[in-house]
């Protein structure tokens, strides 16, 4: 960490913050949400409500983070959840929210997400030598999983039990702390511009840049078709989980626990991605991770036991983080500065646009034959999904990376 510098270090810190306030917020929107229904359509919809601004504000948030200042960007964003949480608190204790005022926070909390995540992946190279980049995201990924997926989903469990205005109060308090943490970061960490443009040339600048690299315009469309499946599974995963009449049978609290597994496994794979590329280099080191992160669609297609289920989205989590530092790593090397926010959102659009329509199927799925079939199809469609990595060879990639 300490030859990362101390820049570096603040990020980690207040990213790691963030990241516990956003796990601990999108485990308790759901289950706050099974208090008034249990429509397995409406409870999907608050994941489509989420994710719906990385298919309609993706290449806006882009544009703006390659025009505006980005750790300012990232304060905005985090400021702006912060209140949209501690409003949302005010109105469960006067008795005023309803499942229409959760859809209205979460999807305009998943717009300051769109900014804030965009920003981020984007100022790193700013911080550090990107021949560091790879150690510097799996630091950052490994302190973001493990607060995303390993702390928040059990805080998120048990501030449900003890209360919803707790459940929303207290990452609306990390929000803030995060944000302190950020402030402290020194510099200017705005893009390079040599003369002014419309935003929708900085758009269309960005999505050519994208579409016409191979590479990453292929892995785009492997992890957009992996997201649905996973956003797919993971929207009904509550409903086939929690309650007397699920198929697990689970608590609330467990099923926070539950939710821990993978980012065990991620605590792991994250330090070890180094080690994974340096053996087996970077195309097989995604392939390895694509394989093992299917494990999470599988797992609850074959079984229901708890125990089977929690080991299997452990083993996933360490892939789908060794996955991630390949990725994004290699998204930052070969992308110019000026383009990194615009070409980052473009590809999040191709990858994460399709989040909303994998919450949308899997409730309509789930809806017509049960949260068990959910899992079976999306497992066929993470299998359609590995075929489409013969754009990410070894030679392929040594060649972008040449290239750039």
């Amino acid at each position: 960490m300490a030859l990362l510098g101390s820049g570096f270090r603040r990020l980690w810190v207040s990213s790691g913050l963030s990241n516990l306030a956003d796990g601990t917020f999108k485990v308790a929107l759901p289950l706050v949400a099974i208090q008034t229904t249990r429509e397995p359509t409406l409870v999907a919809g608050l994941v489509f409500a989420l994710t719906l601004p990385w298919l309609v504000f993706a290449l806006p948030a882009g544009a703006l983070t390659d025009r505006l200042d980005r750790r300012r960007t990232m304060l905005w964003a985090n400021a702006t959840r912060a209140a949209l949480l501690a409003a949302l608190a005010v109105a469960v204790a006067a008795g005023w929210a309803t499942i229409w005022l959760l859809y209205a926070v979460a999807f305009a909390a998943g717009i300051a997400e769109t900014l804030y995540d965009t920003s981020a992946q984007s100022l790193l190279p700013r911080l550090v030598d990107r021949d560091r980049l790879p150690r510097a995201n799996s630091r950052l990924f490994a302190a973001e999983l493990t607060a995303h997926e390993f702390v928040g989903p059990p805080v998120g469990g048990l501030l449900v039990a003890a209360g919803a205005v707790a459940a929303f109060t207290a990452p609306a308090a990390l929000w803030l702390v995060a944000l302190v943490a950020l402030w402290t970061v020194r510099g200017t960490f705005k893009a390079h511009r040599e003369h002014r443009t419309t935003l929708r040339a900085d758009i269309a600048e960005g999505l050519r840049f994208l579409l016409r690299h191979r590479l990453l315009r292929g892995l785009a469309v492997v992890v957009g078709l992996f997201n649905v499946a996973n956003t797919a599974s993971g929207a009904v995963l509550v409903l086939y989980a929690v309650g007397p009449g699920s198929a697990m049978g689970l608590t609330g609290q467990v099923f926070g626990l539950l939710l821990t597994a993978p980012a065990v496994g991620s605590l792991v794979g994250s330090p070890a991605a180094e080690r994974v590329v340096a053996r087996l280099g970077r195309g097989r080191s995604l392939a390895l991770g694509f394989v093992a992160g299917t494990l999470m669609v599988a797992a609850p297609a074959a079984t229901s036991d708890p125990c089977v289920i929690t080991a299997a989205f452990a083993v996933a989590g360490g892939g789908i983080a060794v996955l991630n530092v390949v990725a994004v790593s290699l998204r930052q090397h070969v992308t110019p500065d000026r383009l990194l926010g615009r070409v980052n959102s473009a590809y999040r659009l191709v990858a994460w646009g399709t989040m909303p329509l994998g919450a949308a199927i899997g409730g309509a799925l789930a809806h017509a034959f049960g949260p068990r079939a959910v899992f079976v199809i999306m497992t066929a469609v993470s299998v359609v999904a590995l075929a489409g990595l013969t754009v990410a060879t070894e030679r392929k990639i040594e060649r972008a990376m040449a290239a750039a």
